[in-house]
């Protein structure tokens, strides 16, 4: 996790990501950092109770990064001691990688490789990390709705570097706007996975991203698109040291779920969820956008 120090409302991915409330964030904008950095410490402490285990590192005054608190956009890592760097539209948004944060985790975990996709830039395609891609990484496989963030070229490269099998589909908000980040309209935990199946308009890939996810054992848990906008979608399923199952979502999240879909989800992971009111509605992103989940292999 990045604690923030300069956080605020980002112009440059303002046009591609319909979840930027600049209403809320002209109302806040005098008080986004030190608002984000409260929800941010919160969020933080509480997982860390909850025996999580938290890695926080301080963001720099400079260069200038205001969504550097979501460092799974340019950055993934993996159990096979891969580090995979990602290309980012927002021009502020590439100055938020950081090679120290890899250098010291080296420290403690074996990065054996280093797959960097960030030369895609100068062609103006991009692939956003873990916001592009939702993982199943006990089977390899990514799945990723293609829009301006998630370029079918860099997907077929990441999949060709990494061994991934890819799933490429297409996905609207309500307006039919493309959605910028598969990571808000889906989540895949080990043994279910949640997702806005109402956002893939056609019918042939609703149904061929459904099998994909039942073919992997998961149990299917489907969101509105109310419910998307208020980033349902938007979760991690996390362990604990003691292995203990975590679903970390924001209030926002939790709220708009019914009794239902809780009690279902409950079945698999304990729903842990965090007032992120002030990041969401600048930032555009949420819970699972603020983890970059460490899977490198201990040393």
């Amino acid at each position: 996790m990045i604690r923030p120090v300069r956080f605020g409302f980002n112009e440059q991915t303002a046009d591609s990501n319909a979840f930027q409330d600049s209403e809320q964030a002209a109302r806040t904008k005098d008080v986004a950092q030190i608002d984000a950095r409260q929800e941010f410490d919160d969020m933080a402490q509480q997982l860390k109770a909850s025996g999580v285990d938290v890695l926080v590192y301080d963001d720099t005054d400079e260069p200038y990064t205001p969504d550097s608190i979501f460092p799974n956009n340019w950055v993934s890592f993996h159990a096979s001691g891969t580090v995979v760097l990602y290309p980012m539209q927002a021009e502020n948004r590439r100055a938020e990688r950081r090679q120290d944060i890899i250098d010291e985790l080296s420290k403690k975990y074996h990065v054996t490789r280093i797959i960097d996709l960030t030369h895609f830039e100068q062609e103006g395609k991009f692939l956003e990390g873990t916001g592009s891609l939702v993982l199943d990484r006990m089977y390899k496989v990514a799945f990723a709705c293609l829009s301006p963030r998630t370029d079918a070229d860099v997907l077929a490269e990441f999949g060709k570097q990494t061994g991934y099998q890819t799933v490429a589909f297409h996905a609207v908000d309500a307006s039919g706007v493309p959605i910028y980040h598969t990571n808000v309209l889906m989540s895949i935990g080990d043994t279910f996975a949640i997702i806005c199946l109402s956002a893939i308009v056609d019918p042939d890939e609703r149904l061929m991203v459904r099998q994909e996810l039942e073919s992997l054992g998961k149990r299917v848990v489907d969101i509105s698109l109310e419910q998307m906008t208020h980033f349902a979608g938007n979760v991690l399923q996390v362990k604990t040291t003691k292995g203990r199952k975590l679903l970390v979502m924001s209030t926002q999240a939790y709220t708009s779920l019914t009794k239902q879909q809780i009690s279902l989800l409950s079945e698999y992971a304990a729903p842990t969820h965090f007032d992120l009111h002030t990041i969401e509605a600048n930032g555009g992103g949420s819970a699972r956008c603020m983890l970059a989940e460490v899977h490198l292999p201990l040393k």
